[in-house]
C-alpha cells in the first residue's frame, strides 16, 4: 500500500455485525435484552452482596468485583454497538475509539486476574478452612483486588501508548463492532510488529500465569476433596467450586479460541461471533451461573425479596 494512501485519522467507521437491513431490528432487540439482563444481573448481584450480611465473606467480596467488571466492560461495548445497529452513521472519533479500547482492555485483563484470585480463595477455603477468615483478611482481599485492577490498567496502558504511536492508517473502516486492537493494527500503514509481539507476549503471560495459578489451586482442592471421608462434605466442596469453574472455562476458553488459535483459515465472521460471546454474552452469564448454582445467593435473594414484600404490605 503506497504512502499516498495513508492518512492521519480523526474518526473511524465501525462496520458492526451485519449490513443486512432485515437483521437490524432482530439484532437490536436480542442485544438490548441481553444487555438488560446483564445490567440487572450484575448490579443486582452487587446490591444483594452489600445488603445481605450472610454474603459478607471474601468469596462474595470477589464476586461483587467480578460483577462490577462484567457490568463495566459490557457497558463500554454494548450501547455503542446498539446505536450502530440502528443508525446509518457508524462513526466513532479517534479519541473515543482509543478510550473504548483502553477501558475494555483494562477491565477484561482485570477479570483474567480476578478469576485467578478467586481460585486461590477457593483453595484457602477448602484446603485450610479453619484459618480461612484469618488468612483471607480484609486487608489481603482489598490488596488482591487492587492488584487485579492495577495489572489490567498497566497492561492496557502499554497497548494504548503503542497504538497512539501509529502515525497513519490506510483506511478508517474497522471490520468489527468495537475498537479492538487487532482490527486497528491491521489498518496501520507503519510497521506494527512491535505492537503485535507485545500483544502476544502480554496476553500469553497473563493467560499462562493465571491458568497455572488456577490449575495449581484446583489440583490441591481436588486432592483435599478426595481425602474427605464424608460424602456430604465432598458434595459441598464440589458445589462451592462448580460456579467458579464454569465461569473460568467459559471465559478463558473463549479468549483462547479468539486470540490464540492459528490465523490460517480464520474468518472475520468467526472472530466476531467469538468476540460477541465474551464481550456481550459472558457478562450476562456470570451472575446467572453464580445465582442459579449457589444456595447462599438464592437464600439471600429469597430473604431480600420476602423482606421487601413484607415492608411493602406494612406501608401499603
Amino acid at each position: 500500500m503506497g504512502e499516498e494512501n495513508c492518512t492521519v485519522l480523526t474518526e473511524f467507521i465501525l462496520l458492526g455485525l451485519t449490513d443486512v437491513p432485515e437483521l437490524r431490528v432482530f439484532l437490536f432487540i436480542v442485544f438490548l435484552l441481553i444487555y438488560g439482563v446483564t445490567v440487572l444481573g450484575n448490579v443486582g448481584m452487587i446490591a444483594l452482596i452489600q445488603v445481605s450480611s450472610r454474603l459478607h465473606t471474601p468469596m462474595y467480596f470477589f464476586l461483587s468485583h467480578l460483577s462490577f467488571i462484567d457490568y463495566c466492560y459490557s457497558t463500554i461495548i454494548v450501547p455503542k454497538m446498539l446505536a450502530n445497529i440502528v443508525n446509518e452513521d457508524k462513526a466513532i472519533s479517534f479519541l473515543g475509539c482509543m478510550v473504548q479500547f483502553y477501558l475494555f482492555c483494562a477491565y477484561a485483563i482485570s477479570e483474567v486476574f480476578l478469576l485467578a484470585v478467586m481460585a486461590y480463595d477457593r483453595f484457602v477455603a477448602i484446603c485450610n478452612p479453619l484459618l480461612y477468615m484469618v488468612t483471607m483478611s480484609r486487608t489481603l482481599c482489598v490488596g488482591l483486588v487492587s492488584s487485579c485492577y492495577l495489572g489490567g490498567t498497566v497492561c492496557a496502558l502499554i497497548h494504548l501508548c503503542l497504538a497512539l504511536e501509529i502515525p497513519s492508517y490506510r483506511s478508517n473502516v474497522i471490520n468489527h463492532f468495537f475498537c479492538d486492537l487487532p482490527p486497528l493494527l491491521s489498518l496501520a500503514c507503519s510497521d506494527v510488529s512491535t505492537n503485535e509481539l507485545l500483544l502476544y507476549i502480554v496476553a500469553s503471560f497473563n493467560e499462562v500465569t493465571t491458568i497455572v495459578i488456577i490449575l495449581t489451586s484446583y489440583l490441591f482442592i481436588l486432592i483435599t476433596i478426595l481425602r474427605m471421608h464424608s460424602a456430604q462434605g465432598r458434595r459441598k466442596a464440589f458445589s462451592t467450586c462448580a460456579s467458579h469453574l464454569t465461569a473460568i472455562v467459559v471465559f478463558h476458553g473463549t479468549i483462547l479460541f479468539t486470540y490464540f488459535r492459528p490465523s490460517l483459515g480464520n474468518s472475520a465472521d468467526t472472530d466476531e461471533v467469538a468476540t460477541v460471546f465474551y464481550t456481550v454474552v459472558i457478562p450476562m452469564l456470570n451472575p446467572l451461573i453464580y445465582s442459579l448454582r449457589n444456595k447462599d445467593v438464592k437464600e439471600a435473594l429469597r430473604k431480600a425479596v420476602s423482606s421487601k414484600i413484607f415492608s411493602w404490605r406494612i406501608f401499603s
